[in-house]
């Protein structure tokens, strides 16, 4: 025992541990939450950045080019403009540059109207002439439409300094972004949560019934609580659920009914052969007749179960091939033509003139139409009539058997072909399994066609079958 306990331990120990749904879709909405979040305020904040340094760099920018051609408008041309730029220190500009944006960080050089450089930050490029590519960046100095000189200005080496209003402000609306972002990201998780829950709701419903219908509740049912995939989804179960449930009481009702219409033979069998073996009773042909005649009744329900479930299965050998409709009325009126007559019912005959073939198994067609036949005549009073009809339309066959004898009440029509039921329970069976019309049903379907009925009470039932047209010529 000892081993064995370890051993389940360590393998519950080994199982990884679940997580539920509800977790997982609360952590997707949060990633999702968070990954959006990150990516607006990035946007955002370099969007913000490259606006600002652009709007610093154009203000400054334009600040140097009015203060150099002012410059030029007093002094009438650049020279003394290197002096009047290094301030008397070297360094620091003369007042006249009072912009936060000092040369020391914007390095320019300043060029005359010929390109000839006047100033340069190191002084090594004076008197030097601009090259084709630093006139493709310079910005052109103009006087009253005339061009005076031209200024190249160099990339900021850092745009603000520490401590300054635009890097007061810049932080400030980083510290926002990031408020934002976590903001977002909170919400995210909230809303996630909640939305996770409530998409779970039903799910944990469908599996609390789905265990319940496990452990024998059939029939449970779910509240619907949306119009959409989930709501459709437990529609769905309840539909199974109430199937499933119908399914097993008709199991339980036709495994009643099957040990009970085995049981009265049986009894009647055992009876008598009790009887015969005490010696309390003698052999007859009576006796024989009886016993025959409950073997039989049991040899029919067999075979009729039998039909059934290969039918069920789908294993039931058939032979289909083109049949007139018509010679398969007439070949139904001939076998009980005479059993109609001794009861003084008229079976009659009434077929289109042409009429399109049918694809079916003629055998298993004539047992569809004994079972229909026989049960109209079960239930034709004398002097009655059975029409076994065949009409056509645009791309089908029917057939009908109709009769105007006592006629099936309504709330019994929807169960009629169900196995073993029976509309008059306390009808005697006739020595009849009651599962004719589960059969003629069953063979109807496996060969392609459909089965109605229609009925009213003393005024007849008919049955009518429909088939497709088949396009080849009958057999």
């Amino acid at each position: 025992m000892g081993p064995a306990i370890a051993l389940r331990r360590r393998k519950k120990a080994l199982k990884p541990p679940m997580r539920s749904i509800t977790t997982k879709l609360i952590l997707a909405f949060l990633l999702v939450g968070i990954s959006g979040s990150l990516m607006v305020s990035l946007i955002i904040w370099q969007r913000t950045r490259s606006a600002f340094d652009q709007l610093v760099i154009t203000r400054e920018q334009q600040g140097l080019l009015r203060l150099l051609v002012l410059y030029y408008q007093r002094h009438g041309s650049w020279e003394g403009i290197e002096s009047a730029l290094q301030g008397s220190d070297g360094v620091s500009p003369p007042p006249m540059f009072e912009s936060p944006f000092t040369w020391q960080r914007r390095p320019f050089i300043l060029a005359d109207a010929s390109g000839v450089v006047r100033f340069s930050p190191d002084g090594q490029q004076i008197g030097k002439r601009l090259s084709r590519g630093e006139l493709r960046r310079a910005i052109a100095l103009e006087l009253n439409g005339e061009p005076v000189g031209w200024v190249v200005i160099a990339p900021p080496r850092q745009l603000l300094q520490p401590g300054s209003i635009e890097e007061r402000f810049l932080r400030t609306v980083r510290s926002a972004t990031v408020l934002s972002a976590v903001g977002a990201s909170i919400l995210a998780l909230l809303l996630g949560s909640l939305l996770a829950f409530g998409l779970t709701r039903s799910l944990r419903e469908l599996k609390n019934a789905a265990l319940d219908i496990a452990k024998g509740k059939y029939g449970r049912q779910v509240l619907v609580r949306s119009q959409d995939e989930l709501g459709e989804l437990a529609q769905a179960f309840n539909q199974m659920s109430r199937q499933l449930e119908s399914a097993i009481q008709a199991r339980r009702q036709m495994t009643a009914d099957i040990a009970h219409d085995l049981r009265s033979p049986l009894t009647v069998i055992q009876g008598y052969t009790e009887a015969l073996s005490d010696g309390k009773l003698q052999g007859s042909e009576e006796v024989y007749k009886i016993l025959h005649q409950e073997t039989q009744q049991l040899s029919r329900l067999i075979d009729d179960l039998r039909l059934l479930s290969l039918a069920d299965a789908g294993e039931l050998p058939l032979a289909l091939q083109a049949v007139d409709p018509r010679v398969l009325l007439e070949r139904a009126q001939a076998r009980f033509q005479i059993q109609a007559a001794q009861q003084q019912v008229v079976l009659l005959v009434e077929a289109d003139e042409p009429l399109a073939p049918i694809r079916v198994d003629s055998e298993r067609m004539a047992q569809v139409l004994d079972n229909l036949i026989q049960n109209a005549l079960r239930y034709t009073s004398p002097g009655g009539t059975i029409w076994l009809r065949a009409t056509q339309d645009a791309g089908q066959v029917l057939l009908q058997v109709s009769d105007n004898g006592a006629g099936i009440a309504a709330h019994d029509l929807p169960r009629i072909f169900d196995r073993f039921y029976r509309a008059d329970p306390s009808r005697s069976p006739n020595g009849q399994s009651g599962l004719g019309l589960a059969i003629v049903k069953s063979l109807i379907e496996l060969q392609g066609g459909n089965i109605a009925v229609q009925s009213a009470p003393g005024k007849g039932t008919t049955f009518t079958i429909t088939f497709p047209k088949e396009q080849a010529k009958p057999a």
